[in-house]
Formats: C-alpha cells, sequence, structure tokens
C-alpha cells in the first residue's frame, strides 16, 4: 500500500496539487482502505486506483452547486484573475458559449490598464459577433464598467460579462479598485480565472481573491499545455467554489464545461470515454446509425476504424480527442504537435488504404494477418511503408476492438441525454482501464 501510494502522491504533486492537499489525500486513503479486512480475490492495485479516485472527486467538488444564469433577466459576470492568464479570451468563449445555446451575450470591457486590451477584446468579439462596450478615453474602469451594464440592462441583454484588468495579490491598489468595480456593478457572480501552469503558486492568489471579494466559480485556462492542472485542486480548496468550465486551446470554441471525474481520470492518465460519446454526439453524423448498432454488438471491423479516423479528423482539435481514447492516446499524442499527429493519422490511413476489402470488412480483423503473415508484407509494400508500422496499425486496432468490444456490453452507452443516468458507473470505470 505504502509504495502504491508513494507512487499516486509523486504522481499527483508533479501535476501541481499542492503538497497540503496530497497530504491529507493519503491520510484519507488510508483510512478508507484496510488490506486485512479486503477479500482475498479482489485487485488491491484497483481497490486503491478507485480510493484516490473517489478522495479526488470530493476535493473537486466543494460541497456548492454552481451557479446557472437565470432566462429573462440580466445576469452580469465579473471576470477576475492575474495578469497573462487569458482572462479576456475566456469571457468571449464563455460569451460564445452561451450564445450558442441561444442566450443573448454582450461583453463590457473594464481593463483601463493594460495596452491594447480593449483592441483584444473587440477583435475578439467582433469575431464571434457579439456586442461589446468598452471606451478609448475613458481611464476610470468603474465607470465604464457601471456604463457598460446599464446599457446592455437597457437593451434587455441576458448574460453581460465584465473584463477587469489582471492583478495580483500584492497590488493593493488594483484590488481596491476591484472591490470598487464589484461595487458598481453588483456582478451576479464573480469568476476567478486561473492558468492551469501557474502549479502551486495558485493556491496563496486564489485565497487572496476570495478574500476580497465573494468569488463564486474558477474557470482553468490552458490545459492543452503540459500542466494537467493540479492547481485547479488547490484553487477550489481555497475558494470553495466549483469549477465551472476549462480552455482547452485558443480557439474560440476550445471550452468545455468542467466534469470533474473525466478530468480526474486525465489528471491519473486514464483516458475520458464520457468526454469521447459527447463530441461524437455533437458531429450528428448520418451514417453514425449503422456504426452504433455494430458498436452495440461488440462488432468493430478495420473499415469501421477507417471511417472512424475520418470521422476524427472532422472534429477538431485533435490531441484533445485523441487523449479521451482508452488505448490510443498515450500512443499518438506523444506527437508534440497537431501536425505531427494528423500526419501519423493519415499515414495509417495509407496503410488501410492498401489493404483489400475482404481484409477490411473480416471479421477477424487482426487475427486475419497474424494466421497469414504475407498479408503483412503485402499491405507494407503497398502502402510503403515498414512492416512494423503495419503491426503497430494492428496492435493499435486490437487495442481498439477491444474497448469496442466492452463498450458494446454497456447499455445505454449510446442513448441520447444525460450519460450519467443511463450507464452503470462501474461498468464505465471498466472501460478506462
Amino acid at each position: 500500500l505504502d509504495n502504491m501510494l508513494k507512487e499516486i502522491c509523486a504522481a499527483l504533486i508533479e501535476s501541481d496539487v499542492n503538497i497540503i492537499l496530497v497530504k491529507q489525500l493519503r491520510e484519507n486513503v488510508r483510512k478508507v482502505i484496510d488490506f486485512d479486512e479486503m477479500a482475498a480475490g479482489l485487485n488491491k492495485r484497483r481497490m486503491i486506483m478507485m480510493a484516490v479516485f473517489q478522495e479526488l472527486v470530493k476535493l473537486l467538488d466543494p460541497g456548492v452547486k454552481a451557479w446557472q444564469p437565470v432566462k429573462g433577466k440580466t445576469n452580469v459576470i465579473m471576470f477576475v484573475g492575474l495578469q497573462g492568464i487569458g482572462k479576456t479570451t475566456t469571457c468571449t468563449k464563455m460569451a460564445y458559449h452561451y450564445m450558442r445555446k441561444g442566450w443573448k451575450c454582450a461583453l463590457v470591457c473594464a481593463d483601463t490598464f493594460r495596452a491594447g486590451a480593449f483592441d483584444q477584446l473587440k477583435q475578439n468579439a467582433t469575431k464571434a459577433r457579439i456586442p461589446f462596450y468598452g471606451s478609448y478615453t475613458e481611464s476610470d474602469p468603474v465607470v465604464i464598467a457601471s456604463e457598460g451594464v446599464e446599457k446592455f440592462t437597457s437593451e434587455n441583454f441576458e448574460i453581460v460579462i465584465v473584463d477587469t484588468s489582471g492583478r495580483h495579490k500584492q497590488e493593493s491598489s488594483l484590488f481596491e479598485e476591484m472591490l470598487a468595480i464589484s461595487a458598481a456593478v453588483q456582478p451576479n457572480l464573480i469568476v476567478y480565472v486561473m492558468d492551469a501552469s501557474i502549479g502551486q503558486a495558485c493556491e496563496a492568489q486564489a485565497r487572496a481573491f476570495s478574500s476580497k471579494v465573494d468569488v463564486g466559480a474558477v474557470i482553468v485556462t490552458k490545459l492543452d499545455g503540459h500542466a494537467k492542472g493540479g492547481g485547479a485542486l488547490s484553487a477550489v480548496a481555497a475558494t470553495k467554489s466549483p469549477i465551472i468550465f476549462i480552455g482547452t486551446g485558443e480557439h474560440i470554441d476550445e471550452f468545455e464545461p468542467f466534469k470533474v471525474k473525466p478530468f480526474i481520470s486525465k489528471l491519473l492518465g486514464m483516458g475520458d470515454i464520457e468526454g469521447l460519446i459527447d463530441k461524437v454526439n455533437e458531429l450528428k453524423l448520418d451514417d453514425n446509425e449503422e456504426l452504433i448498432e455494430k458498436l452495440k454488438h461488440g462488432e468493430f471491423t478495420l473499415r469501421d476504424m477507417y471511417e472512424q479516423l475520418t470521422n476524427i479528423m472532422k472534429m477538431g482539435p485533435f490531441n484533445q480527442i485523441l487523449n479521451m481514447i482508452p488505448g490510443f492516446g498515450a500512443e499518438l499524442s506523444k506527437c508534440t504537435s497537431e501536425a505531427e499527429s494528423m500526419s501519423r493519422l493519415k499515414r495509417m490511413m495509407t496503410i488501410m488504404d492498401s489493404m483489400a476489402d475482404s481484409e477490411l470488412d473480416s471479421r477477424e480483423g487482426a487475427k486475419l494477418f497474424s494466421k497469414q503473415p504475407t498479408r503483412i508484407v503485402r499491405v507494407a509494400r503497398g502502402a510503403g511503408v515498414m512492416t512494423r508500422e503495419v503491426q503497430e496499425l494492428l496492435s493499435q486496432y486490437t487495442k481498439f476492438a477491444a474497448v469496442v468490444k466492452k463498450m458494446g456490453g454497456i447499455k445505454g452507452l449510446f442513448k441520447t441525454g444525460d450519460l450519467a443516468k443511463n450507464v452503470n458507473p462501474a461498468q464505465m470505470a471498466k472501460l478506462n482501464q
């Protein structure tokens, strides 16, 4: 137990989780798990994993219900946070997210401190076609904020997002200014935006902000970098408020509602099936019916994999999606850049292109090739690659098909609606192994 806990704690500290929280987690897991009382047949490693998983979920869930905007009235949201963590970008992303859901959104730029802040907001908002308010001449952010909010309230906007200057806890004058803005616009929600890569410093800053203003939610940005975002745990522990969204890239649609379990399974490197299915549903593929029928029976041929790869290419930010696929992610997302993984994928498709129809549609899949190794040589020659690459492709297909087989056994996985309600969580956990 000690060795395993040591490994897990090391992994968490590497992911920037606060030492104090890791210590607390270790104590809690020790209390929960007692090897002597455990039934002999249980997989101990899995038991510990599950215990750690549940403890982390508890850490990330402050027990406060996340704020939801109310239809038919003006909801004012104010963003606060350090300099350069992506507040302005995140403002636009959040407005865009709600706008796509049919809310009437607007942006107010109350950042007079940084040169070019209004220009940035203006450019982002224009691109996303969101109304905005700001001023080149007025230097008092409180005036701009209250004027902007008044203007949009009178025009019956439902969500008004106020972007403020970046500040950190050493700058007391800027902190006072933040208080003044908050008093002037009376926001319904104050969002603390944090950068996933700031790591351990996060806790002190989050605490300073929540001691001055009433922080009601946290948004974590830059999760597409190398940081796993363990600092988010500290921010939640410090502000006692839930994470509502995470930013996963610099484009306007790389922004998703935060889900605790997938985030933690990525933190522990376990893949994220739920997110993947959401993404697939978003695509509304017409020919999905057949595939879903096949998946339900746990059938999956090489041709299906080929079609799925073509779909994945349409799905957008690529490395994220690969990370969600169990058994796939770690392999391909080792590639540093989007372009590199894209070319890896195209290469895989080229290999499949040189297979015969009978091979692509065969139920046996990779077994067919291991029975007749000459096929591998022929395919490699046809695609102009080494035989090793064909074998790699087949082994990836085998992994993928195994996951599909497991998925086939889960009822309710492909129903539309809330996954958590349709699917038994124990079976979900099985998929992630």
